[in-house]
């Protein structure tokens, strides 16, 4: 009789979070599929009486728009680039913050403020960083440009300044700019894992490596990786499902154009072009094109299991 009370009143403890999660996360995920499968489906045509008929055509029309296929293209490249390359560099952060015990919790806030600061405000000051502020004419009518600070360090070191995302920076350039911010943005949350996963390591395997007198690097590659490997795996895994929903680091770069001025939309992703197909009141094809993300993010994530199973050790 006491345990039916106690369920009671977790069942009612429970009540609200389980009514949000309802109202705003199955519901919504069930009629976004509702919404994939009807042909055509747009808000203002429902209300103008408008019915539907059930079918696969806004996936077919997705998967043939020019678009679709740009943005994939985008999103992939960026995920193949960003999440290898933040991985590593968060393990030898987490590595070499370990090590230093004095300096680790300055550090470490030193490390952590990209992940509390606000994602367009960093892409806008990346944009500053990287952008050609403008140019004027000197005392001989040469044409002086005004560049950022990143232009100004290469040349500083006697290089040749770089149009990075300004009117007619090529693809090359803008993916750069893309690649080193989402890196720099990824690295907190991956350096704050792996240094958890770092400072539960038993430090007998250390130990007893130096007694035999094993090198540092072998003692990295042989005791480190793998005991770290399920958090590695992890921050991949993350990593990827992150990369897949890249939307706001371009957004606070490029703007609303997605690109320079005259290549609007060239670094569209998958979730910009659901965002555009939403403001273009085609919640049909926007619902179709989220359960394809849903579908290659969630191939992905097997295919990253699958791998983890052979190479991590627990």
């Amino acid at each position: 009789m006491v345990e039916g009370k106690q369920k009671w009143k977790a069942w009612l403890y429970l009540a609200p979070a389980i009514v949000l999660l309802l109202v705003f996360t199955v519901w919504p995920i069930i009629n976004t599929v509702r919404m994939a499968f009807l042909e055509g489906y747009s808000g203002l045509k429902v209300a103008g009486g408008e019915s539907f008929a059930f079918g696969v055509g806004n996936f077919v029309k997705v998967i043939k728009y020019q678009k679709f296929l740009s943005c994939l293209k985008n999103t992939v490249l960026l995920c193949v680039l960003t999440v290898p390359i933040s991985s590593l560099l968060a393990l030898l952060v987490a590595v070499f913050l370990n090590s230093i015990k004095w300096l680790q919790k300055p550090l470490q806030t030193i490390f952590f403020l990209p992940y509390v600061t606000n994602s367009i405000a960093i892409g806008m000051v990346f944009a500053a960083m990287f952008n050609i502020v403008g140019s004027f004419y000197g005392t001989d009518n040469e044409i002086i440009v005004t560049a950022g600070i990143i232009n100004n360090i290469i040349e500083f070191f006697g290089g040749k300044a770089v149009n990075w995302i300004n009117y007619g920076s090529s693809y090359a350039a803008n993916i750069t700019v893309m690649v080193i911010y989402i890196v720099w943005n990824a690295l907190p949350f991956k350096i704050l894992i792996l240094l958890g996963g770092l400072q539960s390591i038993n430090k007998q395997y250390y130990d007893a490596a130096k007694v035999d007198g094993t090198s540092r690097r072998r003692i990295f590659a042989r005791i480190t990786v793998p005991l770290l490997s399920p958090m590695l795996a992890y921050v991949v895994i993350t990593g990827f499902i992150g990369g897949f929903k890249e939307y706001t680091s371009i957004i606070g770069i490029f703007g609303e154009a997605m690109g320079p001025a005259d290549a609007a939309g060239r670094l569209n992703t998958m979730v910009g072009f659901i965002y555009d197909a939403l403001s273009t009141n085609n919640q049909g094809r926007a619902s179709a094109a989220a359960l394809i993300l849903f579908g290659i993010i969630l191939v992905v994530t097997l295919i990253n299991l699958q791998v983890s199973k052979k190479r991590v050790h627990y």
